[in-house]
């Protein structure tokens, strides 16, 4: 059977097509109108957050962006896209993607709807406020050798990666000259070539 991506041009379903490149796989897509589709009690039994991207393999049903990501590594672990499960770098590659998915989303989502974290409530934050997110970040962009786990381009490059470009692309992250050499090292990708339009201006 095959893998059946429930996505929208306009949502992050766009990392996974660039995933899905970079595997070399295809996948069934199915194009999810915003609105009433989206929120219908059939998609709704999918993802009861009523939002894209989901994917389907048989029986089993996964949304939120990076566990799709984390799950086609593993499920195309041949093509080299997430370090071994006895690699030391397998640690780093969780810390990534776990960023990505956690402080990141949420720092940057809280700036967008002008949410501030005060100094009396950042010990109730988990990830404090975005200027340490943002600290936190250009550390870890310094210490990519060019790629977030070393050598070895993984998945979590595709989705912070991803999340990075779209950010610079729409003036919501402060420029940093870690940023900038990351993002050049991103695209000598040659997926993210023929998948670039989405992601830079």
């Amino acid at each position: 059977m095959a893998l059946t991506l429930y996505t929208n041009m306009q949502s992050r379903g766009l990392v996974v097509d660039w995933l899905a490149l970079d595997l070399g796989i295809e996948l069934e897509r199915k194009e999810i109108a915003y609105g009433a589709e989206m929120k219908s009690a059939e998609f709704l039994k999918l993802n009861p957050f009523g939002k894209v991207p989901v994917l389907v393999d048989d029986d089993v049903v996964i949304y939120e962006l990076d566990a799709i990501c984390a799950y086609l590594a593993d499920k195309f672990f041949e093509k080299g896209l997430a370090p071994a499960l006895n690699d030391p770098k397998r640690g780093l590659y969780y810390r990534w993607l776990f960023f990505g998915a956690g402080p990141l989303a949420a720092a940057s989502d809280n700036q967008y709807l002008k949410v501030e974290v005060t100094p009396e409530q950042k010990m109730h934050v988990g990830y404090g406020d975005y200027e340490d997110v943002y600290n936190a970040l250009i550390q870890g962009l310094e210490q990519a050798s060019p790629c977030l786990c070393g050598e070895q381009f993984t998945v979590a490059d595709i989705s912070v990666g991803a999340m990075i470009m779209w950010q610079l692309k729409m003036d919501k992250l402060q420029p940093h000259p870690a940023i900038d050499r990351y993002v050049a090292a991103l695209q000598q990708r040659e997926s993210l070539q023929k998948h670039q339009a989405s992601f830079v201006s």
